[in-house]
């Protein structure tokens, strides 16, 4: 069963796991690992500040101008694993609008193919509702087959694309 929890410093080895994964594929931003080097990491004091950070996406501080507040949540399988991540923005910029959504989303290749992106979209959406949000955009590339598949299996109806980006409006109460 795919889970989506709150980042927590109990997921360090499977978090580095994933994280080295996706890093390798060439989407380590895919876990907001931007300013956070996967070998920074593997220092449990350094681990505990970036699921601090992580956490901290609630409330954007001043100097992020153009930031919206963000919950972003860890995908777990049936082995409580993290294999990706869910990040659901509270509210809409332009530049999210045309090209970012609501969700983002994210599953490390070896556990794609399995359900996990369309269960973890599922899950999302429902607290993506409970934050007043309805219908939720959610983005994938064109090219990203996979993505779109998700997208529509959750419902999602393409209103055009931008940038290269598929735009889905996906309802969130059902």
């Amino acid at each position: 069963m795919t889970t989506l929890v709150r980042p927590d410093v109990r997921y360090h080895e499977s978090l580095l796991r994933a994280a080295s994964e996706l890093d390798a594929d060439g989407h380590g931003d895919f876990l907001s690992l931007q300013h956070w080097p996967v070998d920074t990491l593997r220092d449990p004091e350094q681990f505990a500040r970036y699921v601090d950070e992580r956490l901290g996406e609630l409330v954007v501080p001043p100097e992020k101008v153009g930031w919206v507040p963000c919950t972003m949540l860890w995908i777990l399988d049936d082995d409580e694993q993290v294999v990706g991540r869910v990040s659901i923005r509270h509210r809409l910029t332009e530049h999210l609008f045309n090209v970012g959504g609501h969700i983002g989303y994210a599953v490390m290749p070896s556990a794609r193919r399995r359900g996990h992106a369309t269960a973890a979209l599922a899950q999302a959406l429902t607290i993506a509702h409970g934050l007043g949000i309805d219908p939720a955009l959610v983005t994938c590339d064109d090219t990203n087959t996979g993505s779109r598949r998700t997208i529509e299996k959750n419902g999602g109806v393409l209103e055009d694309v931008r940038d290269g980006k598929m735009r889905f409006w996906v309802p969130t109460g059902r």
